[in-house]
């Protein structure tokens, strides 16, 4: 197993007084980093996939509660937005136990979990995202050469734990296939009363060929055949279920900057390519732009995550066209990055975006420069 980044910082807050909530899309290693970290013995663990160990926390009061918790030091939780009555269980738990016992719960539905529990757990929990692996995870040492070797098959199949540690690109694609269908999406059909996943799996699909560009809910409503609010209702869910996320522009003067327009990605390549049942090698593409753009903007974001770079994250785009990919405002600057696959494309900083934000910095990012700004 890859050591996780965040779990020192985990452990660091057991028995602090606040349950733990631990993030993410299904299948990127939630329980399996959880339980590494805690002892069999002292746990009572609840598999809220279960409809009786989920029932079994659903509005009960707190004299059932201690009852079956009894002398055990840790409560885990996973896939705690299964239980309707999550937020008051848990705010009954921190409660009665404060330091004594450590509450941790599991989800991959911010949704129905973070949802449910903001208003009964304020000041009572802290909150962990977890991603499929990072570059930082898989290669520690920053080895240039076993990076180089492995940089294409991340762009093909993605960081999940479990793609990660099949050597064949068949098993490779196997299991990307069956994550990328309904299993990936199951709470959104489960808790949204959303009966056709079909309509789901051809959003994703129009969304999955767009990556990188500017996305028009008018054009997906027209493709898809569904209302433009049913499209935004279905992007809002598969962001919140961690299958995609929007990237907003940066804007100041609304006549000259584009206001609206979102970018969408996908937080993991090998899904987003399974979705459209594209496992060609780069040679044989025409989106290694999209894919180089999606897997930095990927690696940054966990990289913000991991290391606590509290940043505002854009992309600038004039009505004239000329671009930025990826902007992030902390500390009261701009900073501005372009990102070519291709280290032969040598570029300059848009002149516009220098003139128009002086203060501000600009750097491409390329194959060969872009581990210091990932890892």
């Amino acid at each position: 197993m890859k050591n996780r980044i965040i779990k020192k910082a985990l452990q660091k807050q057991f028995f602090q007084g606040k349950a733990i909530i631990l993030v993410g899309a299904r299948q990127v290693g939630k329980t399996t980093l959880t339980q590494d970290l805690i002892s069999k013995k002292d746990t009572l663990f609840f598999n809220c996939d279960n409809p009786s160990e989920r029932e079994s926390l659903n509005e009960k009061d707190l004299d059932y509660l201690e009852k079956i918790i009894d002398s055990k030091k840790i409560i885990f939780i996973d896939e705690g937005q299964k239980v309707k009555s999550i937020g008051q269980t848990v705010k009954l738990l921190v409660d009665r136990f404060k330091k004594e016992k450590q509450i941790i719960i599991t989800g991959s539905s911010s949704m129905n979990l973070l949802d449910q529990t903001a208003e009964a757990l304020t000041g009572r929990k802290i909150v962990f995202n977890l991603f499929p692996l990072s570059l930082e995870e898989l290669f520690p040492k920053k080895n240039p050469l076993e990076i180089s070797k492995n940089l294409e098959s991340l762009l093909i199949f993605g960081s999940y734990p479990e793609v990660i540690n099949q050597k064949s690109f068949d098993k490779k694609r196997n299991i990307l296939e069956e994550l990328s269908s309904s299993n990936l999406y199951k709470d959104i059909l489960e808790f949204q009363q959303i009966r056709n996943s079909a309509v789901i799996f051809n959003l994703l699909k129009a969304l999955a060929f767009q990556v990188g560009s500017e996305v028009s809910y008018n054009e997906l409503s027209n493709t898809i055949g569904i209302d433009k609010k049913t499209v935004e209702k279905y992007i809002d869910l598969l962001e919140k279920n961690y299958i995609l996320f929007r990237l907003p522009p940066y804007y100041k003067n609304k006549r000259k900057e584009i206001s609206q327009s979102k970018k969408i990605y996908f937080y993991d390549l090998g899904i987003r390519n399974a979705i459209i049942n594209n496992f060609n090698l780069l040679d044989f593409r025409d989106d290694i732009g999209a894919l180089w753009e999606n897997f930095i903007i990927n690696e940054r974001l966990k990289y913000q995550s991991y290391h606590k770079i509290y940043s505002n994250n854009y992309f600038w785009r004039t009505y004239t066209g000329v671009e930025v990919d990826w902007i992030e405002e902390h500390d009261g600057k701009l900073f501005g990055f372009e990102f070519k696959f291709n280290p032969k494309k040598k570029i300059k900083a848009p002149a516009s975006w220098l003139e128009t934000y002086p203060e501000s910095s600009w750097k491409l990012i390329n194959k060969e420069n872009f581990t210091d700004f990932i890892a």
